[in-house]
C-alpha cells in the first residue's frame, strides 16, 4: 500500500470511529460560544441600587450564604461594582453540588439562588465534556477522541492535497452544476470544507486537549521555555496567628484590592480552607476574559502578599510561556478575539460538526456502491 492510501485507511477508520463524539463536543461548542451574551439578556437580578454605606465583608457574605446550604462548602465570594449583587459560589465534587447565592452588598438580602449543574448551558457543558456519561468515562472518552481528531485532521489535510496541480483549484471551490450528483457534492462539502477550516479547528481541538491533559500541557509549557510551575498553586501562611480576632483581617482585603485597582471588574475572594493555607483572590482586569487576571495570595493574619511559584501569579509577571498556557480557554472559546472571535469560534465548530456526517456519507456511499455492484455482478 502507498502511503496516501495508508492515510486514507486510517483516516476512515479513525474518522468512523470518533465521528460521533466529535459531532456532539463540536455542536455543543457552538451552543456555548455566546453563553455570556445570552445570559445577559436575562440577568437583571444582579444588579442592585447602590447606596452610599459599606458593602458586605466577606465573612458576612460566606454566613449568610451559609444559611441557605449549611453542609455544603463555600468556594468563593464574587465581588463586583456598587450595583452588583455578591454572588457567594458554593461547589463540592463529591456528590456534585454547584450553586450560587446572590446576596444585596449592602443590606444582606437574598436575591435569587442558581442552580449551574442544571437548565440549557449546564446541559451543554455536560455534553461537550463527558458526552452526559459518568465524569470519569465521559471525559476519558471525549480527551481521547480529540486527541484522535487531531491526527485526523493532520491526515484530512494530506489526502485534500492533489497530485497535480492543476487540479488544485477544484480542490478550494465548490464547482457544481445542475447535473452534479449528490455523492459529489458531499465529496466537496467534505474536503473544500475541511481544508479551509483544517487550521482553526486543529486550535479548538489542541486547546481542548491542553485543558484534559496536564502532561500535554507541562510538555507544551517546558517546550516553549517555561521555568514556573504549570499548576495552580495555593501558598502556606507566613505567619501564626496568636489569638482569635474579632474582625478577621480578611475582611479589609476587597477594600484594600479595590482602592489599589480601581478599574477592576470583579474580585472573587477564596476562603482558607485550614489555618495554615493563605487566602486567595482573582481579580480580574477585563470583562468575558480570564488570561490577564492576578491570582494574588495574602498571609491570612497579616495580609502580607505571598509570592507563588506557580504560573497562576500576578498577570505582570508572566513570561511568554506562561501567557501562552493562560490563554488557552480564551484561546478555545474564542474570547481572545472579542465578539468577532466568538463569531469564528462558532463558526468553526459548526462546520467542524458538519465533518463527520459528510465522512460518513462518503463512507456510506462507496460501501453500497461496492455492495450493490457484487450484487449486480451475481445477478449476471
Amino acid at each position: 500500500m502507498t502511503f496516501k492510501k495508508i492515510i486514507f485507511q486510517l483516516h476512515k477508520i479513525l474518522g468512523l470511529s470518533t465521528g460521533l463524539v466529535v459531532f456532539i463536543v463540536a455542536i455543543t461548542g457552538c451552543g456555548w460560544a455566546f453563553k455570556e451574551e445570552i445570559e445577559s439578556l436575562y440577568d437583571d437580578y444582579k444588579k442592585v441600587v447602590p447606596e452610599n454605606r459599606p458593602i458586605l465583608t466577606p465573612t458576612k457574605a460566606k454566613d449568610l450564604a451559609k444559611q441557605i446550604f449549611p453542609d455544603n462548602t463555600v468556594h468563593g465570594t464574587l465581588f463586583k461594582k456598587k450595583d452588583d449583587a455578591i454572588e457567594v459560589i458554593f461547589y463540592d465534587a463529591e456528590p456534585e453540588f454547584y450553586q450560587s447565592v446572590f446576596l444585596n452588598p449592602y443590606s444582606g438580602e437574598v436575591i435569587q439562588v442558581d442552580d449551574h449543574l442544571s437548565g440549557f448551558f449546564a446541559f451543554v457543558l455536560k455534553g461537550h465534556m463527558r458526552l452526559w456519561l459518568p465524569k470519569n468515562i465521559g471525559e476519558q472518552i471525549v480527551g481521547v477522541s480529540i486527541l484522535i481528531f487531531i491526527f485526523i485532521i493532520i491526515s484530512g489535510f494530506i489526502l485534500w492535497l492533489p497530485k497535480k496541480r492543476k487540479n488544485l483549484r477544484q480542490r478550494l471551490k465548490f464547482d457544481w452544476k445542475s447535473t452534479t450528483r449528490w455523492k459529489r457534492k458531499n465529496f466537496d462539502l467534505h474536503t473544500v470544507i475541511g481544508f479551509y477550516i483544517c487550521a482553526f479547528s486543529l486550535v479548538l481541538a489542541f486547546t481542548g486537549s491542553l485543558m484534559s491533559y496536564n502532561w500535554l500541557k507541562y510538555a507544551v509549557y517546558k517546550s516553549v521555555g517555561g521555568e514556573k510551575e504549570p499548576v495552580f498553586m495555593i501558598p502556606e501562611n507566613i505567619s501564626k496567628a496568636d489569638e482569635k480576632e474579632d474582625v478577621l483581617p480578611m475582611d479589609y482585603l476587597i477594600t484594600k484590592l479595590s482602592i489599589e485597582n480601581p478599574d477592576a471588574e470583579s474580585f472573587e475572594l477564596h476562603y482558607p480552607h485550614t489555618s495554615e493555607e493563605s487566602i486567595y483572590v482573582e481579580v480580574s482586569h477585563s470583562k468575558g476574559l480570564y488570561y490577564d487576571a492576578d491570582y494574588r495570595f495574602f498571609d491570612q493574619n497579616t495580609l502580607e502578599e505571598i509570592e507563588t511559584p506557580s504560573i497562576y501569579g500576578k498577570y505582570e509577571n508572566a513570561g511568554v510561556a506562561e501567557k501562552i498556557l493562560r490563554m488557552n480557554y480564551d484561546i478555545h472559546i474564542g474570547a481572545i478575539g472579542g465578539i468577532v472571535g466568538k463569531i469564528i469560534a462558532f463558526l468553526i465548530s459548526l462546520l467542524t460538526a458538519s465533518l463527520p456526517v459528510t465522512g460518513a456519507l462518503l463512507w456510506y456511499g462507496r460501501t453500497y456502491k461496492r455492495k450493490k455492484k457484487v450484487l449486480d455482478g451475481v445477478k449476471a
